[in-house]
C-alpha cells in the first residue's frame, strides 16, 4: 500500500506539473504585481458569495466574479501564528518548534537568512513590502521598543514594513513603521510585560467601569482606548493606536506602497485585521450588519478590499495585479470579549457547512474562503474544487515568476499555479492540518499544549488520536483519545466517526500521516 500511495502521488505532482507549464505559457513575459490580502479569523460562511444570506459582502462578491473561488481551500493551521509562519516560508508549522500563539514580546520566529516567500520575491526583481498583522515574534527576546527593532519584517525579504507587532488584543498596541514604533515620544518611553503588573495604568480587572465590554480573565490587563487587553504596558500614550481608525490607515499605507512601487512589479502582503477581537469598527460601519460589532466588522473588511481594488482602478494597474484573497484560520465569535457576538449571530453560520472554527482540528478551523483573481489569466467566475493550502503559496508564486525553490526550504509547498489560475480544479492530493490544545495558566491562556494533526485526502479526513476532548470558548476542539475518520462529502460537519467501520482506510491514513511527518519534507 505505501508504495502505491507514493507512485500515485508522483504520477499526480508530474501531471500538475504539466499542467503548470501549459499555464505558465499563457503568462505574459512581464511578471504581474501581487497583492496577498489575508484575513484574520474569517469564516467559510462569514461572505455571500460563499452563501451567507445574513451578512452581504459585495465587494468581495465582485472579487470572486472576475477570479476563481475555492471551496477546498485551507489554512495550514486553525490559528494565526502557525498558519502566517507556513504562508512566509513554505514549511507545515507543526515541524519547527514555538509555531504556537506568541505574546506580543515573542522573539522573531522566522529568523534572518531564512529562504521566505517575500525574499524569493524580491530574488525575481520585485518591490515588496508589508502592512498589518505581524505576529511572528520580533527581536532576540527582549524588544526595545524605543529603540531600533529587530531581527523583523526587514531582516526576511520585506522591502518596506507598517505593521502591529502581534494582534489586537496584546499589547504593546504601537505600529511600527520599518524598524520603529511609528509617532513614538522618547520623553514617554514604552515598557511592556507579559508577566507581572508593572507602571500605574489601570486594567480591566481593576477597574471594569471604564470598559467599552468586558473581557475574560485573559484579556483583562491594559486598557487602551476603553479596551482591556492581554499583558502590561506603560508609556507610548501619542504611538498608540485608535481602534476606531486603524483598518483605514492601514488601508492608507497599502495603498500608499501600491501607488509607489506601481512603475515595477511588487508585492504586498496585506495583513488586514478584521474580524480578529477586540472588534471596534468605525463608526461609519457600526450597526450596519445587524450583527453587532462582528458584523461589521466584516462589513469594514468588504470596504477594505474595495478600496484596494478601486485604488488598483484608478492607477490603471488591475490588468496587471494577481490578488489572492483569503483567512488565517475559521472563525470564532466568543473569543474573550463580552462583544455579544454569540446573542446577535442568530442563524448566521460563519463556518457554513462545517463544524466548530477556530483553535479547532474540525473542518471549520481550516477550511477557509480564498479566492484569486487577475483579468486574462485568472478564469472569471470559475468556482473551484481542487484542494488548496496556503503553504503552497511561496511554491506557486515561484512558479508565477520563474523562480527556482531551493531545495532544502519549502519543504512543504507544491506549486498550485494552475489551479490558483483557475485552468485546473486538480489540487493537491491530500493537505494536512494542524492545532494545538489550549493550556490555561492562571490568567494566560496558550497554544502550548499538544499537537493535534489530521490528514485531508480526497474526501476523507483522519484525525489522529490524541486526549480527551477540549472544548475552548466554547468552540469544539475535535480531540478524541482515538482516531476519527470522516467522509466529508456525506458528513461535512464530521459527526459520524467511520474509524471503527472503515478499519482498512483509517490505517492507510494514519501511516500516511505517519511517513509525512517523520519525512521531514513532502515536497519531492
Amino acid at each position: 500500500m505505501n508504495s502505491k500511495i507514493t507512485r500515485r502521488c508522483l504520477l499526480l505532482a508530474g501531471a500538475a506539473a504539466v499542467v503548470a507549464s501549459k499555464a505558465m505559457s499563457a503568462i505574459t513575459a512581464a511578471k504581474p504585481n501581487i497583492v496577498v490580502v489575508y484575513a484574520d479569523d474569517l469564516g467559510y460562511g462569514d461572505l455571500s458569495c460563499y452563501g451567507s444570506t445574513t451578512i452581504h459582502t459585495p465587494n468581495i462578491d465582485r472579487l470572486a466574479a472576475q477570479g476563481t473561488r475555492f471551496v477546498n481551500a485551507h489554512s495550514p493551521s486553525a490559528t494565526c501564528t502557525p498558519s502566517r509562519y507556513a504562508l512566509m516560508t513554505g514549511d507545515y508549522p507543526w515541524r519547527a518548534s514555538g509555531t504556537q500563539i506568541l505574546p506580543g514580546d515573542a522573539p522573531a520566529l522566522i529568523r534572518p537568512g531564512r529562504y521566505t516567500l517575500p525574499a524569493m520575491l524580491k530574488q525575481a526583481g520585485y518591490n515588496t513590502g508589508f502592512v498589518g498583522k505581524w505576529h511572528l515574534g520580533l527581536g532576540d527576546g527582549k524588544v526595545d521598543w524605543n529603540g531600533e527593532i529587530g531581527p523583523g519584517p526587514l531582516d526576511i525579504g520585506f522591502d518596506h514594513g507598517f505593521f502591529m507587532p502581534a494582534t489586537l488584543d496584546r499589547v504593546p498596541t504601537v505600529l511600527i513603521d520599518g524598524r520603529r514604533v511609528a509617532n513614538l515620544d522618547q520623553n514617554d518611553p514604552i515598557a511592556v510585560s507579559y508577566g507581572a503588573k508593572m507602571g500605574d495604568e489601570p486594567t480591566g480587572a481593576k477597574h471594569p467601569e471604564m470598559l467599552r465590554y468586558g473581557a475574560d480573565p485573559e484579556h483583562s490587563n491594559t486598557i487602551v482606548n476603553g479596551i482591556s487587553r492581554i499583558g502590561y504596558m506603560t508609556g507610548g500614550k501619542a504611538a498608540r493606536w485608535n481602534d476606531e481608525n486603524l483598518s483605514d490607515l492601514l488601508l492608507e499605507k497599502a495603498v500608499d506602497f501600491i501607488s509607489a512601487k506601481r512603475a515595477a512589479p511588487f508585492f504586498l502582503y496585506y495583513a488586514v485585521n478584521e474580524p480578529h477581537v477586540p472588534r471596534a469598527p468605525n463608526p461609519r460601519f457600526v450597526g450596519k450588519s445587524g450583527m453587532g460589532p462582528r458584523g461589521d466588522a466584516i462589513l469594514q473588511l468588504d470596504w477594505t478590499v474595495g478600496e484596494v481594488m478601486r485604488a488598483l482602478d484608478r492607477l490603471g494597474i488591475a490588468k496587471d495585479t494577481m490578488v489572492v484573497f483569503s483567512s488565517d484560520n475559521g472563525p470564532i465569535l466568543f473569543d474573550g470579549y463580552e462583544d455579544r457576538a454569540v446573542e446577535l449571530a442568530g442563524a448566521h453560520r460563519p463556518a457554513g457547512p462545517f463544524s466548530s472554527g477556530k483553535y479547532s482540528i474540525l473542518e471549520g478551523g481550516t477550511r477557509v474562503p480564498m479566492i484569486t483573481a487577475w483579468p486574462g489569466h485568472v478564469r472569471p467566475g470559475h468556482v473551484s474544487s481542487a484542494l488548496v493550502d496556503h503553504v503552497d503559496m511561496i511554491a506557486s508564486l515561484a512558479a508565477l515568476v520563474g523562480q527556482q525553490l531551493p531545495h532544502a526550504s519549502a519543504v512543504d509547498s507544491f506549486d498550485m499555479l494552475a489551479p490558483l489560475l483557475g485552468q485546473t480544479d486538480r489540487g493537491r492530493e491530500y493537505v494536512v492540518e494542524d492545532t494545538k490544545l489550549m493550556v490555561t495558566t492562571g490568567a494566560t491562556v496558550s497554544s502550548s499544549g499538544s499537537r493535534i494533526l489530521a490528514i485531508r485526502a480526497g474526501d476523507w479526513k483522519l484525525i489522529r488520536r490524541s486526549v480527551k476532548p477540549q472544548q475552548f470558548h466554547g468552540n469544539p476542539i475535535g480531540t478524541r483519545p482515538e482516531d476519527q475518520l470522516y467522509n466529508l462529502a456525506d458528513d461535512p460537519g464530521e459527526t459520524r466517526n467511520l474509524a471503527a467501520s472503515q478499519p482498512r482506510r483509517a490505517a492507510q491514513l494514519a501511516a500516511w500521516l505517519d511517513r509525512i511527518e517523520r519525512g521531514g519534507r513532502s515536497r519531492p
